[in-house]
């Protein structure tokens, strides 16, 4: 179900989750979009929501910014050749994703090792999603692997070239943390520097510990809490108090560790540091709410506030990663979700369902401004009666 893009909104909104730390929730009940982005958030006579072509009636329910998985396996394309299956991120977004940030190529066949190589893989997977949006999902594919032989020429001609993401800790050093001069070009090129933590995950990976992060420094700590494997409690309490590298728990990870990752933050005063993500598709498998479902295990057990929960995997990424997306506010993407308490609850609304651990109902989404669906196929049905209230010819 699309829209037509010239204007939409979204009325009689129960509560507005942000995706801020510094103002997670706002007195607000309807949201006004146009040509992509957010215009207007504020009550409905005020913002102007009744002219819009598309009205959609959220009948209480809760707004929240769609999320971010910055740690989505893509390859080329809308198929992953680890699972060997088509359209699963159209099928993300209906777990709520609205746009994915790749960890690198990693799962491409026959995966090319040298510097040429992984260029030229970064550089096709860039392109591929520079237009390409499945499913309406914004998709930043293309994240250089580190491997020996890059130059910083290298670093600067890809950057020229709209390249801008990189992976550490996969490549073929003989000790993780000598890749560290090229995290320092990367960065000096305006990269943003994942690195894989804990222990292998695939063949041709290896173990990285905090010894590895703290002289490497990357930007983002990929699956701080293992991916499968995490490291020690020691290590994971180094790299949060000894630097300022973001911190990135996913679902396919250890759960355990996650949590223990989201309370120290909470106690040192970082969860401006804490990311939520997926890790996937991989062994793990394909996981359209995998998000969602990291954000209900960290709320529900860790326990951590929902909305503080929601803008760990929505505006912490988004600042992160130097992007608009993540934060409800006037001038952003258009990219949002209805949530709700799911068919059946004991609970009055999504972030009470979340709190007690339930997956909450995604009753619909826009991304970019266009309505992609109507209740999500992969999330239980909401109990409120979102409808459309006006949809203008």
């Amino acid at each position: 179900m699309v829209s037509d893009n010239r204007d939409a909104a979204i009325i009689n909104i129960g509560a507005i989750v942000t995706g801020s730390l510094d103002r997670p929730r706002i007195d607000a009940d309807a949201v006004y979009m146009s040509d992509g982005k957010i215009k207007a958030v504020g009550h409905r006579q005020a913002v102007g929501a009744d002219s819009a072509h598309l009205v959609i009636d959220a009948a209480g329910a809760t707004l929240a910014p769609g999320l971010i998985d910055s740690h989505c396996h893509v390859v080329l394309g809308d198929y992953t050749p680890r699972q060997k299956t088509v359209d699963f991120l159209e099928s993300y977004v209906h777990g709520g994703i609205t746009r994915v940030i790749s960890p690198s190529e990693v799962h491409a066949p026959g995966r090319p090792k040298d510097p040429a190589g992984v260029k030229a893989l970064a550089l096709a997977a860039q392109r591929c999603f520079q237009f390409y949006q499945p499913g309406g999902m914004t998709v930043h594919g293309g994240s250089l692997i580190l491997e020996p032989g890059l130059t910083e020429a290298d670093f600067a001609e890809l950057a020229a070239q709209g390249v801008w993401l990189a992976k550490a800790g996969f490549g073929a050093f003989d000790r993780p943390r000598d890749c560290g001069p090229m995290v320092r070009w990367a960065q000096r090129h305006g990269f943003v520097v994942m690195c894989h933590t804990g222990g292998a995950s695939i063949p041709g990976s290896s173990a990285v510990t905090a010894d590895d992060l703290l002289e490497m420094r990357p930007d983002v700590s990929g699956h701080v809490n293992g991916g499968p494997t995490a490291m020690s409690d020691e290590d994971t309490d180094r790299v949060i108090a000894q630097t300022d590298i973001a911190l990135q728990i996913v679902q396919a990870g250890n759960l355990r560790s996650a949590l223990r990752v989201t309370r120290r933050a909470a106690e040192s005063g970082n969860l401006h540091r804490l990311l939520i993500a997926s890790d996937t598709p991989t062994g793990t498998g394909v996981m359209p709410l995998g998000v969602l479902k990291s954000v209900v295990e960290i709320s529900s057990l860790a326990p951590l506030a929902p909305e503080t929960a929601l803008a760990a995997a929505t505006g912490n990424v988004g600042r992160v990663y130097r992007l608009e997306a993540g934060i409800i506010e006037p001038g952003r993407p258009a990219d949002v979700m209805l949530l709700d308490a799911p068919l059946g609850s004991h609970d009055t609304d999504a972030l009470h369902a979340i709190s007690r651990g339930d997956i909450p109902a995604v009753a619909a989404l826009f991304s970019a401004g266009e309505l992609r669906f109507m209740v999500s196929r992969n999330t239980p049905p909401p109990t409120r009666p979102i409808r459309i209230a006006r949809r203008a010819a």
